[in-house]
């Protein structure tokens, strides 16, 4: 199953996970450790992690190659919206050796 992972760099890693998990829950099955700072996201169409490090917050999708470019928009974009103060970049890399997907605020 292809893979596709983020690091997404913040001083907020558990925050932002927590939110990410909380929000995107109300429409999948999610779960947050806050002792852990790790996470998980199950969609219809695959799998999401989320880890906490001292200054990331890691993203990893497991799915098949027809929903990486959805699920990466989803997981992204959202984060993306969270942070926006932060300005967050969350820039996906596959491990296909295809390029993933980019979400960014829009400039003010």
């Amino acid at each position: 199953m292809p893979r596709s992972e983020a690091r997404v760099r913040t001083d907020r890693p558990h925050r932002y996970g927590k939110q990410l998990a909380a929000h995107l829950g109300r429409r999948a099955e999610s779960s947050w450790d806050e002792e852990k700072g790790v996470g998980s996201i199950t969609f219809p169409q695959g799998t999401g992690t989320l880890t906490a490090t001292e200054d990331a917050l890691l993203l990893t999708l497991d799915t098949e190659a027809e929903h990486l470019d959805r699920l990466e928009d989803v997981m992204g974009r959202h984060l993306v919206r969270f942070g926006t103060r932060d300005e967050l970049v969350v820039e996906w890399h596959r491990d296909t050796g295809e390029p993933g997907s980019t979400q960014r605020g829009e400039p003010a």
